[in-house]
């Protein structure tokens, strides 16, 4: 890395921090939905979903909720219980959408509207109570809303949402846990009047949606269409709870009565004739708010984010510190340490050439007075010794790295599977640069469900081109000669692994009946995405890449023999040189990964939206790898171990090892998940996003030391 390089680098690292204050801004649509009053406006179910647990499960496969009636909804177009259209990323979320049947008209109150009369039998009840148990939150959406749960700051200056609301609740002040069902649901959908000429008109927009539930038994006194009564004092919340069956106890009891075994009988799993009824019903209340604009009306999902905003620049700060130390390092390599071997090898070079002529054509013929004064083995004798320690000395600075200028760019072991992993390297790359910054400039963001899931593959697939670029550069400059070979194993290798794992996946999911489970459909056409799109071009880049691009030249020839290599270091050796090296960019990193671990593990009811720090962090990160990969190659060369190759791409990759300890560590301490098939989704995902993250910054390391080793090499110019 040049020295003048650096201000300009320092520069743009300052802008992007700088650009950071204003975090991330957001598009939230590309046009703005008005309501005329009594307009109605429809209220779509989407799943339910749990903290404690990877299942998700589509809000009306729950046995014990209202079915939908069929009925026309006026709002929607649709009828109830009809799904909605969803994106590729919507539907690997885990997303179900369905027009529902609650009612909703603009600016018209409705104190109580009976729902459903909902019957269920022991089996539902034991699920119901099973996520409660598990603290599963409910997703309804309004105006592309998600309900929200409201709360206040610890200051109390300031509301804030958390998507979703609670299915129920559970009680253990009587010893025993006891698990209550949230039946009724106030529903407040707070809104302003429309910009524009809509407003002029009269016409409303919905700036906010929240549900506050509650649980009523059937204690409570109930008017004529179901309602309570009374919805502010509840005597009695609504326990998932049914008597157990006495004539089958007694009948066991009976049977196994001359024995010492008694069987313990599930109550909950008796497929008898018992059912149990459970009222739900719904309030609506429209509330005018002037103080939300409608375009800032996603900024309540992300106030309770914004106290975190100082550990955010903690973060920043510790990677400064840590690239800013590592940045001086390659400096005083580049600027003094590199630049004054080369200089010395140059001199010593040069010196030998003159030696050389000396020795050579410019040496004089003795006199024959001269011969005959000296003895025949005493001849020019002193003139030789001379010679010979003049280039001993010239030559004596000429060790290290400088040595390995016929090795260095030998082709490494294996380099067909190399060239194909820096190929997708690149291509993640390009799909992880791409999602930060459409990202951080707000075009994907939580308005645009399933977004950032779905450009994401669409970048993937994109990126193709360039993975076949340089996975067949990289291949011939390994001396590789069937690109075919070569594009097959690029295209097939990351995506084929991290397909059969979902598809593996997927099959314990189906079990569960979960919605997180990728419906069949949907495997084929992501199946024939792969093979139709992105294998063809793959092939496509690869071609152009192996016959148009070529091998990269290198500085220095190859010898045909190679040279041994000396005794290393136990700190050079490759594992402990890897594990090492990885540890510099995960200590530039894990205080922001604890940021996005607990957004997607420890609280799904908030959003992740901090994508400015996370953007300059990434960036912090990228240069740390690439510094890092430079400093532990160059150590490695001065051992005179000319194995790089595939050391610069370990090590550039070896932060992802650190990443999935990270991540086993933050589960057994952080997380409450409980049940095998929960545990076996957050290793298989942590384990597929460490791969992920490791094969990009391994192709950033891998790059960055084969430029700087052609630097050096190409300053010596030695054949």
């Amino acid at each position: 890395m040049p020295a003048t390089a650096t201000p300009g680098l320092l520069r743009a690292l300052l802008l992007a921090l700088l650009w950071c204050q204003i975090e991330a801004f957001y598009i939230p649509g590309w046009s703005i939905k008005s309501y005329s009053q009594n307009e109605n406006i429809p209220l779509m179910v989407n799943k339910a979903y749990s903290d404690n647990t990877q299942l998700q499960y589509a809000y009306y496969d729950l046995p014990f909720v209202c079915p939908p009636t069929g009925h026309h909804r006026p709002g929607a177009g649709l009828l109830s219980g009809q799904s909605i259209s969803l994106n590729l990323g919507e539907v690997l979320r885990g997303d179900r959408i369905v027009i529902s049947d609650l009612e909703l008209s603009m600016m018209k109150d409705n104190e109580c509207n009976m729902l459903c009369n909902r019957e269920v039998t022991r089996r539902d009840v034991k699920w119901a109570r099973e996520l409660v148990r598990d603290g599963y939150v409910v997703e309804w959406i309004v105006d592309n809303l998600p309900g929200a749960t409201s709360f206040v700051t610890v200051d109390k200056t300031r509301k804030y949402y958390a998507a979703g609301f609670k299915l129920g609740f559970t009680d253990t002040s009587s010893g025993r846990p006891r698990y209550f069902l949230n039946n009724h649901h106030t529903i407040v959908v707070r809104y302003r009047s429309a910009p524009g000429k809509a407003g002029e008109k009269g016409e409303k927009v919905i700036v906010g949606f929240e549900v506050y539930p509650k649980s009523i038994g059937s204690a409570n006194r109930r008017n004529k269409d179901g309602c309570p009564a009374d919805l502010q004092n509840i005597e009695q919340s609504f326990e998932l709870y049914m008597a157990p069956n006495k004539t089958v106890s007694e009948a066991a009891n009976q049977l196994y009565s001359q024995s010492s075994y008694q069987p313990e009988i599930e109550q909950e799993d008796l497929d008898d004739d018992a059912r149990m009824t459970i009222p739900y019903t719904y309030s609506v209340y429209f509330r005018e708010d002037n103080t939300v604009e409608w375009n800032k009306r996603w900024d309540l999902y992300f106030v309770n984010q914004e106290e975190g905003s100082r550990i955010h620049w903690l973060a920043i700060i510790n990677s400064f510190i840590i690239c800013g130390l590592l940045t001086g390092i390659v400096l005083i390599i580049m600027a003094k340490t590199i630049r004054t071997e080369i200089k010395g090898y140059k001199d010593a070079r040069a010196e030998e050439c003159k030696i050389k002529l000396k020795r050579g054509g410019g040496q004089r013929s003795p006199r024959l007075s001269e011969k005959n004064a000296l003895g025949l083995l005493d001849q020019g004798g002193d003139d030789n010794e001379a010679d010979a320690s003049s280039e001993d000395e010239a030559l004596e600075d000429v060790t290290g790295w400088k040595l390995l200028h016929a090795d260095v760019f030998r082709t490494p072991d294996y380099g067909w599977i190399l060239a194909p992993l820096v190929g997708s390297g690149v291509q993640l790359l390009f799909m992880v640069v791409g999602l930060v910054l459409l990202s951080a400039l707000g075009i994907l963001n939580p308005s645009l469900r399933g977004g950032f899931i779905s450009f994401g593959i669409g970048l993937f697939v994109f990126a193709g081109l360039f993975s076949g670029y340089y996975s067949a550069r990289v291949y011939k400059t390994f001396d590789g000669q069937d690109f075919m070979r070569n594009a097959m194993v690029t295209a097939l290798l990351f995506p084929g692994l991290a397909f059969g794992l979902i598809f593996i996946l997927n099959l314990f999911v189906w079990a569960q009946a979960s919605s997180t489970a990728i419906p069949f459909g949907t495997l084929v056409g992501l199946l024939l995405l792969w093979l139709f799109i992105q294998l063809p071009l793959v092939y496509v880049g690869s071609r152009y890449g192996y016959n148009r691009g070529g091998a990269w030249e290198h500085p220095t020839r190859t010898s045909l023999i190679p040279r041994q290599i000396p005794q290393q270091a136990w700190y050079i050796k490759r594992t402990r040189s890897v594990l090492l090296a990885g540890l510099i960019p995960f200590a530039v990193i894990f205080i922001e990964l604890l940021f996005v671990f607990q957004s997607v593990w420890q609280d799904k009811s908030g959003y992740y939206y901090v994508f400015g720090f996370l953007s300059v962090v990434s960036l912090i990160m990228v240069v740390t790898v690439a510094e890092t990969t430079v400093v532990t190659i160059y150590v490695q060369l001065c051992s005179e171990n000319y194995n790089w190759w595939w050391q610069s791409f370990l090590v550039g990759g070896a932060s992802s090892i650190w990443v999935f300890l990270y991540c086993v560590w933050y589960y057994f301490a952080k997380l409450h998940i409980t049940g095998f098939v929960s545990s076996m989704l957050f290793f298989t995902y942590s384990f597929m996003a460490c791969m992920v993250y490791g094969l990009f910054t391994g192709t950033v390391g891998f790059l960055s030391a084969y430029a700087f080793v052609r630097r050096i090499f190409g300053a010596i110019k030695a054949d």
